[in-house]
């Protein structure tokens, strides 16, 4: 339903280098490199990170929220252990998250300019988590 999604940032410069750590872990790369944003994805560029001149930097308040899911435990963990090794803000260890309806693995982290990245995967019942 979603064909791409939009963050912005207030410095294009370090904020691609983050991305590219945080989100290899994941098999997403950067596909498309344009003056003022940059296209992530595997095979399209689905997640885009814009350049926002004039954009005050750790704004968490009106940063955004995305989620990307993940095929394993093991993908969660890795893109939060190299979210934070490339300066993330840790908002949540991975963990399991019980809810009502369901219960799943995540972690959240905040980029430097206060957009909020989860990473969330379902694993089967009988396999371990965390």
């Amino acid at each position: 339903m979603i064909d791409h999604v939009s963050i912005a940032v207030s410095d294009l410069k370090c904020a691609i280098p983050f991305y590219e750590r945080a989100f290899a872990p994941l098999g997403i790369i950067r596909l498309v490199t344009r003056p003022a944003m940059v296209g992530f994805g595997k095979t399209y560029p689905e997640i885009w990170i814009n350049h926002r001149p004039g954009m005050a930097p750790l704004s968490p308040l009106s940063g955004a929220h995305l989620a990307l899911r993940a095929k394993t435990v093991a993908e969660v963990d890795a893109f939060y252990a190299a979210a934070i090794a490339a300066g993330a803000v840790s908002e949540s260890p991975p963990s399991i998250r019980p809810h009502d309806r369901v219960a799943y693995y995540a972690a959240f982290i905040t980029d430097a300019d206060g957009n909020r990245i989860e990473v969330v995967t379902f694993p089967p019942r009988d396999v371990p988590r965390g």
